[in-house]
């Protein structure tokens, strides 16, 4: 048999390519699609691609459909498998072979773009395995480090399609913190959503201080207590989004535009949970059309100003110390 030529993208058009990853990225987040529209037409671009392959991995690791609610997981051989499926169809990307799913051909094309690597990857399929484990944290630094996974390294290769070099360790460390804020903002968002999926990100020493089994916490006579930990979930937050707005100021001025919009969006999400107190599960917390539109104007100023305030604390860490050590 004659072997199939190597060609980024899997041989696809490039225009179909970007053309599928923007209907993924309208279809799946309304907050990164509008903060995206920010950048220059070719970090638009591939920010697109690359969110496709996200989009994608994270619906089938979870067997839903464009972030919507998650499907029957099956017993832990079936979500092994579909990770499996995953890092085989984004090794095939890597390789230049057509893989069938425009997701994995987007990212294939971008990572030839850009010079992404198999490991960058690697370490974001990382996250859905733990998932697909059935894993918990157990300490604020195993939640950490899966954040880091599932959203910091999504930071890093985002920051390396606008062109960071792999060898500018600062700059990709903010990139780092920008995801980590954006999944801790998540994570406080959706506690009772996953639970109810059978999930829990909180640390179990967390729910050890309060006296909690795991899924005791998202009881609705527990939410008053449950919000008295936002305080603390929030300022995690804000600490790596205060860090994530120094790196931002080494980028060119739309990049940075991008960046503050989404980091001031998400931040938003995160300060709407604290503030709404006990109602903040009550229904799913949002940042409205006008608010989006008032983040972006604000974080436009704020590209221009470019003089950030630094975290409250001194910035000792960098995207290594979330990585996982040997045997966790």
């Amino acid at each position: 048999m004659r072997a199939t030529p190597a060609r980024a993208g899997g041989g696809r058009d490039r225009a179909v390519l970007v053309e599928k990853s923007l209907d993924s990225i309208e279809q799946g987040s309304h907050s990164f699609a509008a903060a995206s529209k920010l950048f220059d037409k070719a970090t638009r671009e591939r920010s697109w691609l690359l969110y496709a392959w996200c989009r994608r991995c994270d619906d089938i690791a979870d067997n839903q459909d464009k972030g919507g609610p998650l499907g029957d997981q099956g017993d832990m051989k079936e979500a092994e498998d579909r990770v499996q499926a995953l890092r085989i169809l984004t090794r095939r990307a890597f390789e230049e072979q057509p893989t069938a799913d425009a997701a994995f051909d987007a990212f294939g094309l971008v990572a030839d773009e850009c010079g992404l690597t198999l490991e960058e990857a690697n370490d974001v399929i990382a996250g859905f395995a733990l998932d697909a484990a059935r894993w918990s944290p157990r300490t604020e630094t195993d939640m950490m480090r899966y954040c880091y996974h599932v959203a910091g390294a999504v930071g890093i290769m985002m920051a390396r399609i606008m062109g960071v070099h792999p060898d500018d360790g600062e700059t990709l460390d903010r990139a780092c913190d920008l995801g980590l804020a954006f999944q801790i903002a998540n994570i406080a968002r959706d506690i009772v959503e996953d639970n109810d999926a059978g999930r829990c990100y909180l640390p179990q020493t967390w729910l050890d201080e309060m006296g909690w089994e795991k899924g005791e916490h998202a009881l609705p006579e527990n939410r008053f207590r449950l919000a008295s930990l936002m305080p603390r979930m929030i300022a995690l937050m804000e600490k790596h989004e205060a860090a994530a707005k120094l790196g931002a100021r080494r980028l060119r001025f739309r990049q940075r535009w991008a960046v503050l919009a989404a980091a001031r969006i998400y931040g938003g999400i995160g300060r709407k949970v604290l503030n709404r107190g006990q109602l903040a599960w009550d229904t799913r917390t949002r940042i409205s059309t006008p608010e989006k539109a008032a983040h972006i104007v604000a974080a436009f100023f704020e590209a221009l100003w470019n003089r950030p305030a630094p975290p409250a604390e001194p910035i000792l860490w960098s995207r290594h110390d979330f990585r996982p050590v040997a045997g966790w």
